[in-house]
């Protein structure tokens, strides 16, 4: 009886280390949770201002094709991205801001915008000590690719009337002074996300 109870007192110090280990584990698992889910966060925070950027950007080109309709010289500068959009990072901040992070960086050349980000809430407290004070940053870039080519010396050309254009296979027939007939910045141009990354710092 005595070498029973000796057994069982032995085994209980050893009952408790192994749960304690056990709870340690999980509730590393739940920081290296919070963590991810911080990240993520993050990453959305960027991919969604980086494209509020481009998308920016997108509608200013359209414009400045609208201005230039006329004047099919200068149809390739607005194609190629070569002509002034103003500040498109206003609106990078506002979906930042929207998705509780804060805008760090905004860049952008021709077609190509780029954003990083850094969450506001931090990773929170866990078991793994000094979480509460990392904040998760990410980074994406956004292209703007024109979906339209023409031939500005093509049918139209040399004339009163404006070169075809050719949008993703579909043909515009261009009268300036029908609204209808012009394409709209979803049409002239696409915009997408080019790659991202995202950290906990």
């Amino acid at each position: 009886m005595s070498g029973r109870h000796d057994d069982t007192g032995q085994a209980f110090p050893l009952y408790i280390t192994v749960v304690a280990g056990l709870l340690f584990l999980a509730l590393a698992y739940l920081a290296v949770g919070q963590a991810a889910v911080n990240r993520g966060g993050a990453q959305t925070a960027a991919d969604a201002a980086v494209l509020a950027a481009a998308q920016d950007g997108r509608d200013k080109l359209a414009a400045a094709w609208d201005a230039d309709v006329l004047d099919p010289t200068k149809w390739q500068d607005v194609f190629d991205g070569n002509v002034p959009v103003g500040n498109p990072c206003a609106r990078a901040e506002q979906l930042a801001a929207q998705n509780d992070a804060t805008l760090d960086d905004c860049t952008w050349r021709l077609l190509r915008y780029s954003a990083e980000v850094k969450t506001n809430k931090s990773v929170g407290h866990s078991v793994v000590p000094g979480t509460e004070g990392f904040h998760s940053t990410a980074s994406a870039t956004a292209v703007i690719e024109a979906r339209c080519t023409f031939d500005p010396l093509g049918a139209g050309a040399g004339d009163d009337e404006l070169p075809p254009l050719m949008c993703d296979g579909k043909p515009w027939k261009l009268d300036p002074d029908d609204e209808a007939t012009l394409p709209a910045p979803e049409d002239l141009f696409d915009v997408h996300l080019a790659d991202g990354q995202a950290q906990n710092d």
